[in-house]
């Protein structure tokens, strides 16, 4: 398809002030419900800067939970289009954590000494406290608990997890000296490991280097992907919007400010993912701590045949 320069700068539109509003009231929202047990609510701040991703702390010294709010995902990143998509929150619990060591390491080396088990786990009484709040507009998920918009707030997945601490890397048995990521545990036994804040910031930078223009691009990227799946591209349904976002950091600096003209741009970026396609297995997410293929073996593949598709796809209004 042929895109003009107007289009590309009004794909490239960040988050409305409306939809900000909306992430506010969505966290400020869980942290009232979440005030019922027993936690005390700070103030409404950002992290790293100029992010649109808010975050909340919470702490109620009786319980001992200690516990982060921060917005993750497309709208933390401001990279999200066609505003249809769910508010995600990460809730997540801040006095334990799940360590991983090095062989013949273990907590004692430390000085850790395991958490008391709970009654109840902490996905449970996040629910509870939710239901509490939004009664019927609460619906349980494998990872997460989503609460049903309306008018005020936008759908929202809250997801419960725990901290990870990676300390692998670390020789000096000190105990600050490790990769911190989120630990959820889903309802069918699966673990799952992310490290949303590293993208917050990585993003965040990139974009500043680029003089703004690396999170324009990726809104561009992802509403073509759109367009294309619209239209029954079968790579394009299978590449996920995140996937997307971490083609585009791989790319170098330069090729985000070699021009204004935003369909230059983003031709050069097409070209750049083209010619690279047959290297993703070293692609990193934005994180720059997991590969982008490592967890499925097909994902090489589906976004190889993402870029190829998107080569024969765009083009531009001379």
């Amino acid at each position: 398809m042929i895109f003009t320069e107007e289009q590309l700068r009004d794909y490239a539109k960040p988050l409305s002030e409306t939809e900000e509003n909306q992430c506010k009231n969505s966290i400020r929202m869980v942290s009232k419900a979440l005030s019922d047990l027993g936690l005390k609510e700070n103030e409404i701040e950002t992290l790293y800067g100029t992010s649109t991703a808010y975050q909340i702390r919470m702490t109620d010294s009786l319980s001992g939970y200690d516990i982060k709010l921060f917005l993750q995902g497309s709208y933390a990143n401001n990279t999200n289009v066609r505003g249809h998509s769910d508010i995600d929150i990460a809730v997540v619990q801040e006095d334990t954590f799940r360590p991983k060591y090095r062989p013949n390491v273990s907590g004692e080396d430390y000085g850790f000494t395991n958490a008391t088990p709970r009654v109840k786990s902490f996905k449970d009484e996040v629910e509870d406290a939710l239901i509490k709040h939004f009664d019927k507009d609460v619906e349980r998920k494998n990872k997460s608990i989503k609460i049903n918009g309306n008018s005020y707030r936008k759908d929202t997945d809250s997801v419960p997890a725990m901290r990870s601490r990676d300390y692998r890397q670390d020789y000096r048995f000190d105990d600050k000296n490790y990769i911190g990521g989120i630990l959820i545990k889903a309802d069918n036994g699966q673990e799952i490991i992310n490290y949303p804040e590293q993208h917050i910031k990585n993003g965040v930078e990139k974009n500043n280097d680029t003089n703004y223009y690396f999170k324009k691009m990726v809104r561009v990227a992802k509403e073509l992907r759109y367009q294309m799946k619209d239209l029954g591209y079968s790579y394009a349904q299978k590449a996920s919007s995140f996937g997307v976002e971490c083609l585009l950091w791989n790319i170098p600096n330069q090729y985000f400010t070699k021009y204004s003209t935003y369909c230059y741009v983003f031709d050069d970026i097409v070209k750049y993912l083209y010619d690279n396609r047959f290297s993703l297995l070293d692609f990193m997410e934005v994180n720059n701590i997991k590969k982008l293929c490592d967890d499925s073996p097909d994902r090489r593949d589906i976004y190889k045949g993402f870029i190829e598709e998107l080569k024969g796809f765009y083009a531009y209004e001379v």
